[in-house]
C-alpha cells in the first residue's frame, strides 16, 4: 500500500504541475455546461438528463486524452526502468497510475457538482437519482480508464495508445446503439456488453449489483492486462 500511495501522490501531483489537469478541467466544463444550460435556457427544463447524457460521449475522448501518458510516457522517456530497479510490484504501479487518474476524473465531476445545485434552486433535484447517477459517472469512468491503461501500457508512443484507448471505448460505447443490424440471438449479449446500457440503468436511481459487477469486472481486466503487458516490458 506504501508503494501505491507513493506512486499515487507522484501522479497525481504531475496532472498539476503541468497544464494537463487545467486544459482537461476547462474543456470538460466548456462542454457540458454549454449542454446543461441550453437544456436549462432553452428547453427550460431544470434536471440533469443532459448532464448524464453528454458525459459518456465525452469520456470517450477525454479519458484516452488522460490516460494516454500514463505508462507510454515512462516508456519513452525510459523512467520506467528506473521504477523497475526500486522493490515495486507491477500491480502497485498500475494501481498506483490508475488512482491517480481516476482521482482527476473525481475532481472533474466535483467541479460538475455546480449544476446540482442550480437545478436544486430552480427545480426539484431528486437527490437519490443524482448521487447514483454520479456513482454511475464514477463507475464508468473508472471503467474507460482501464482501458486506457492497457493501451497505454502495450506502446512507448502516446498518440497510439490514445488511439487504441479510444477505439476500444467507442466499440464499448456504441454497442447498444447497433442492436438493429445484428441478429436478435445476439442483441442480448451486446446489450450486455455496452457501457452505457448499464450507466444509463444506474443513473436511473437503481444502483444495481449485476451492473456494478459489470463496471469492475471491465476495470479488473483492463488493470491485470495492463500489468501483465509491464510485466512482460520488465522481462525483455
Amino acid at each position: 500500500m506504501h508503494n501505491v500511495l507513493c506512486i499515487f501522490r507522484r501522479e497525481f501531483r504531475s496532472y498539476f504541475d503541468s497544464p494537463i489537469a487545467y486544459i482537461v478541467l476547462m474543456f470538460f466544463l466548456l462542454v457540458s455546461g454549454y449542454f446543461f444550460t441550453s437544456n436549462l435556457f432553452l428547453l427550460d427544463q431544470a434536471n440533469l438528463r443532459t448532464l448524464f447524457g453528454i458525459v459518456p460521449p465525452l469520456y470517450v475522448f477525454f479519458i484516452p486524452a488522460i490516460s494516454m501518458r500514463l505508462l507510454a510516457e515512462e516508456r519513452k522517456s525510459g523512467t520506467i526502468e528506473l521504477l523497475f530497479t526500486y522493490p515495486i510490484r507491477d500491480t502497485e504501479i498500475v494501481i498506483g497510475k490508475f488512482l491517480a487518474a481516476l482521482s482527476l476524473i473525481g475532481v472533474l465531476l466535483l467541479f460538475s457538482v455546480v449544476y446540482a445545485f442550480s437545478v436544486s434552486m430552480l427545480g426539484d433535484l431528486d437527490v437519490g437519482q443524482t448521487f447514483s447517477g454520479y456513482v454511475g459517472l464514477l463507475l464508468m469512468g473508472a471503467a474507460y480508464l482501464a482501458i486506457g491503461m492497457f493501451a497505454s501500457s502495450i506502446t512507448e508512443n502516446q498518440i497510439v495508445a490514445f488511439i487504441v484507448a479510444l477505439a476500444i471505448s467507442f466499440f464499448f460505447f456504441i454497442l447498444d446503439k447497433v442492436l438493429f443490424f445484428v441478429p436478435l440471438s445476439l442483441a442480448n449479449i451486446l446489450e450486455y456488453l455496452a457501457i452505457e446500457y448499464h450507466f444509463q440503468s444506474i443513473s436511473r436511481g437503481v444502483i444495481d449489483t449485476r451492473n456494478v459487477i459489470y463496471f469492475l469486472s471491465m476495470i479488473f481486466v483492463g488493470l491485470l492486462l495492463a500489468s501483465h503487458a509491464l510485466s512482460r516490458r520488465k522481462g525483455d
